[in-house]
């Protein structure tokens, strides 16, 4: 069993030990709770989209650079979600509302949709994640953008966060035909 498990480390393992060396370095940790349900909000959405996309998927992680037999999709999006988003949540919004000028605010929210587009780029150039029945990496820069105006959307005023949220996954859903026989 030992011989099966190799030594080598996930590209995946690897992004999320550098998001949790930024988190250590950049993270409001102090204000952990004022995000708490921001981060909940953010892994709770993913989830859904995972479950009730599960026979549907618009996009599929896999480790393909250091194949390792535990890292499929369900553990990477587990992955991410535990480590990636709560990191996410507590350096985006911990410098968000600290920033006083609209146009700070405009570029820092364009530094993060750049560097979430960045990644996904780069796992797509190399096999980590790909898209399918529809997704494009257009569809994600338009997603990306709007899931970093609903943070500080959620932060401020969660219900009206969770309402946005709902039309646009509906109107996700019905621009890409998907078929709700799909779905568990």
């Amino acid at each position: 069993m030992t011989n099966y498990i190799r030594n080598e480390i996930s590209v995946h393992i690897i992004y999320n030990f550098l998001f949790l060396l930024a988190v250590w370095r950049w993270g409001d940790w102090r204000n952990w709770e004022k995000y708490y349900p921001t981060i909940l909000f953010f892994i709770l959405c993913d989830l859904l989209q995972n479950f009730l996309t599960y026979n549907h998927q618009f996009w599929h992680f896999q480790e393909t650079v250091f194949p390792l037999p535990f890292l499929n999709h369900t553990t990477i999006s587990l992955m991410i979600m535990f480590v990636c988003y709560p990191v996410t949540i507590l350096i985006y919004l911990g410098y968000f509302f600290k920033i006083n000028k609209w146009g700070k605010r405009i570029f820092y929210f364009a530094f993060w949709v750049v560097v979430y587009l960045s990644v996904e780029y780069i796992n797509l150039h190399i096999g980590l994640i790909s898209h399918h029945n529809g997704w494009n990496m257009w569809c994600s820069v338009l997603f990306v953008m709007f899931m970093f105006i609903i943070f500080p959307i959620h932060y401020k005023k969660p219900l009206l966060a969770w309402i946005i949220s709902g039309v646009v996954f509906i109107f996700i859903l019905t621009q890409f035909e998907f078929p709700l026989d799909k779905m568990k």
